[in-house]
């Protein structure tokens, strides 16, 4: 004898579309997190590359001493911003160039879930040295 009705009919379903949910939010996790972590690490080499060409902009070599050219230096970082597209922060000491570079990263599956997308930055300083 077959039987024509299963009592349990239904509840498969609703275990499959919870697993399918929970796999969807653990994805996106992974994918936009993968993604911000590559932004930081990118941001943060930029920070560096562009405190570093500031601090070539060193002045009064000829007179035994080595000072940044403030106006040179923040040019020099801005150029450098700009040419990569990025936004940031330039501060210039007579010895130091910080630099804070922010850049905002797009999310793909966690904007099913509000999350659009996340800022990240980073600050680095270049410094001279009298050798």
């Amino acid at each position: 004898m077959i039987p024509t009705q299963s009592r349990d009919s239904g509840v498969i379903t609703g275990f499959v579309v919870g697993l399918v949910l929970s796999f969807t939010a653990v994805a996106g996790l992974a994918v936009d997190s993968g993604r911000i972590v590559s932004a930081r690490v990118s941001v943060s080499d930029h920070a560096e590359n562009a405190a570093r060409v500031g601090a070539q902009e060193v002045t009064l070599l000829r007179l035994g001493w080595r000072f940044l050219n403030p106006e040179a230096a923040k040019t020099a970082v801005q150029q450098y911003l700009w040419r990569y597209g990025l936004v940031g922060d330039v501060s210039v000491g007579y010895r130091t160039v910080t630099v804070t570079v922010r850049m905002t990263q797009a999310t793909t599956l966690l904007r099913l879930v509000g999350i659009s997308s996340r800022t990240v930055s980073a600050t680095r300083t270049a410094e001279i040295f009298d050798s």
